[in-house]
């Protein structure tokens, strides 16, 4: 790995505008499950079935039955050392933009400023009544409980994170695709790139013939065209190649 660390390093380096776009793998240090490996979360349920806007409506005490561990999971894991490295290279003045897949908040913990998360996240949840917007916090009780929390109005809370049938939050979504028309790098880490439509955004940026390095433990579809692929795991590469790219920046 060293000639291609030593080339991603320098990439980085002279990169003046870098795009991050994360998946699963970059929680995955942090004890979250992802979603899509053998023994991932969707390897035990249908995600139709439990994970779905239709799901949700159907039968609200089903859904946060099955959202209940991970819940828990999410609202206490803390940041990996790749986390931290990105708000390291921020600092630096090489990141732009943290672009994610993830729910968890983990990025913005982490120290990471300006993050786009594509699928929503766990800080909140809103009234499917009402529209009225509370602490996810808040409800850990009744979800403990087994009880999907209500409004007073009537209404359940849902999670602020997009469920399957569920488009996109179009605002976070423009946002992103714009930070990727001005970029000059893409660094693709923990993702394999198998989730439409965040798979195809790095392609915003190499029409404009901007660079790509990628860090994940598998294989992706794009690892042909990247001038630069890190195998392995995010939470020991990212923190040396934020080190690395210190030392070059520094001279």
């Amino acid at each position: 790995m060293g000639q291609m660390l030593e080339r991603a390093s320098e990439l980085v380096a002279q990169a003046q505008r870098i795009v991050v776009l994360t998946g699963a793998g970059y929680s995955r240090p942090s004890g979250i499950p992802d979603f899509r490996s053998d023994d991932g979360v969707w390897a035990s349920y249908d995600p139709v079935e439990v994970a779905s806007l239709r799901a949700f409506r159907r039968n609200p005490n089903h859904f946060y039955a099955w959202l209940e561990g991970l819940l828990e999971l999410m609202l206490t894991a803390q940041p990996n050392p790749a986390h931290l490295a990105l708000a390291e290279l921020e600092r630096a003045g090489k990141i732009h933009a943290v672009i994610t897949q993830n729910i968890d908040g983990l990025h913005q913990a982490g120290g990471s400023r300006k993050v786009y998360e594509l699928h929503g996240h766990l800080r909140q949840a809103t009234c499917q009544g009402c529209d009225r917007q509370v602490p996810m916090t808040s409800l850990l009780g009744d979800v403990r409980r087994g009880t999907a929390p209500r409004c007073g109005c009537g209404g359940a809370f849902k999670p602020d994170v997009v469920l399957f049938d569920e488009p996109l939050p179009q605002g976070i979504f423009w946002l992103a695709q714009k930070a990727l028309e001005e970029c000059d790098l893409v660094l693709v880490a923990g993702t394999s790139l198998e989730v439409a439509p965040a798979c195809d955004l790095p392609f915003i940026a190499l029409r404009r013939k901007a660079r790509l390095v990628i860090v994940n433990l598998e294989a992706t579809y794009l690892d042909d065209m990247a001038d630069a692929v890190l195998r392995g795991d995010v939470a020991t590469i990212m923190p040396i190649l934020a080190k690395q790219v210190s030392r070059v920046i520094g001279g």
